[in-house]
């Protein structure tokens, strides 16, 4: 790995930092409409008292410059945890320089440590040169499975 590269857990505080890297994927994936949190709602959701979600922050000679922020899955059929990968991005300057896969891989260490059973994440299906690099760490688009979404008002719907 890049000597000038290290990966470390997001720490309290880094929800501004976190809130930046997310408005920027939103804007490369044309959905910053859709962006809601804020960074004290990020600080929260990552260092409550027991959380349910975590981050990864690659910082490239000192500077942050990418984050992955995932969460843990179960799989019924194979009866262990999972990883999945909510988010992914590596500043566009920076990119090119592994950061991408070096992030990739540090998750996927935590997977095979943990004895987890999958990493998985979504790719928007216009978005070429991602599902190109992921294909190239390996990972393989899935077939005949769609993603199905309830929020917002159809949730309170549903919910009664």
């Amino acid at each position: 790995m890049n000597e000038r590269l290290i990966i470390r857990p997001a720490r309290p505080g880094d929800g501004p930092l976190v809130m930046e890297f997310v408005r920027a994927l939103a804007a490369y994936e044309r959905l910053s409409h859709e962006v809601e949190s804020d960074a004290a709602a990020m600080d929260a959701a990552l260092f409550s008292p027991h959380p349910r979600v975590f981050c990864e922050i690659a910082e490239h000679d000192g500077e942050p410059v990418g984050f992955a922020l995932w969460f843990y899955t179960f799989s019924t059929f194979r009866g262990r945890h999972g990883i999945y990968l909510e988010d992914l991005f590596v500043n566009s300057e920076r990119r090119g320089l592994g950061v991408g896969k070096a992030l990739l891989a540090h998750v996927a260490r935590r997977c095979l440590a943990e004895g987890l059973g999958r990493f998985e994440w979504s790719v928007l299906d216009w978005n070429a040169p991602s599902i190109a690099f992921y294909e190239a760490q390996g990972a393989k688009l899935v077939d005949g499975w769609l993603r199905c979404r309830v929020e917002n008002e159809a949730l309170r719907l549903l919910a009664g």
